[in-house]
């Protein structure tokens, strides 16, 4: 297994990401944001610089966090959208050297409300098929997204999109209902949502919380890793357990959290404090797994 992060959770620009990552000892960086933007999303000579800064740097991309069919896009939203992301991160992961994009499968409706399930079939068929074309591989998160509602929405993904594969979020489960189960619907568990998909996933993202309050849809708070409702230690216990090899990313939100509301600008120096610190208690996590 390898160490990597989103480290514009650090900062925006990439050279204090780049220090971030080198003060923690890594050589890898989960790509995602750069000066405010998906890095599919900066204009060509921007992002050109980025590769060449990266290249000199010696820190290398094994994934690209993209926003494609994310929790943020509903499923009615033009298709086009999505086809133009695809065809602007495919030069940018090839140029970069990155094998893993990890998408979602478009936002929750309403439990009760039409999902349009075969539309995010479809869409994540072609998806998949235009990265495995170009000899990339598409990962769904387990995230706020259709493939989010139960283990068993993931599952159905899987079959539905052959070839897709998967990203399992240690923390997401403990924000999500499991709509798979009678009512009321109970949070999901975390070890029990990744032991029925785990012959599917290729990556893993960190990251720990605590169950929202009642009515809520955000953790009551974000912690550091093992110290959460997320099974963390249960969880790399099982991967390794399992012969996993892959990435451990993390994504700890303690400091910044990419889907909250408030708007408010956080405080940099903050986030690379904890940034620095949650990669730090990783390595000890790592040294100590057995």
């Amino acid at each position: 297994m390898y160490l990597t992060g989103f480290a514009d959770e650090a900062a925006q620009d990439l050279s204090t990401q780049i220090k971030a990552t080198k003060e923690i000892g890594w050589t890898r960086i989960s790509a995602r944001g750069v000066n405010g933007a998906n890095l599919h999303e900066l204009p060509d000579d921007e992002f050109d610089k980025v590769a060449d800064q990266l290249d000199d740097s010696g820190i290398t991309i094994p994934e690209f966090g993209s926003l494609i069919g994310n929790w943020g896009k509903k499923i009615t939203s033009n298709f086009d959208i999505t086809l133009a992301e695809i065809d602007r991160a495919i030069p940018r992961m090839q140029r970069l050297g990155t094998g893993l994009i990890r998408i979602m499968s478009y936002a929750q409706e309403p439990w009760g409300n039409n999902q349009q399930e075969e539309e995010r079939f479809r869409r994540l068929r072609e998806i998949h098929a235009r990265f495995a074309d170009a000899g990339l591989q598409a990962v769904h998160e387990n995230c706020m997204n259709w493939g989010g509602f139960s283990p068993d929405h993931t599952l159905r993904l899987v079959e539905e999109v052959p070839g897709l594969k998967l990203i399992f979020d240690t923390a997401n489960p403990v924000f999500q209902l499991d709509r798979s189960k009678p009512e009321p619907f109970p949070w999901q568990d975390p070890l029990e949502f990744y032991n029925k998909v785990k012959e599917h996933v290729v990556h893993v993202h960190i990251k720990d919380c605590t169950n929202p309050l009642v009515g809520e849809t955000e953790p009551t708070k974000y912690t550091l890793p093992g110290e959460g409702q997320a099974k963390v230690l249960e969880i790399l216990s099982a991967l390794k357990h399992d012969g996993y090899n892959g990435g451990l990313a993390i994504e700890p939100h303690v400091a910044t959290v990419f889907h909250a509301t408030d708007g408010q600008e956080p405080d940099w120096q903050q986030c690379y404090d904890s940034y620095v610190e949650y990669g730090h208690a990783m390595n000890r996590l790592m040294e100590n797994l057995v």
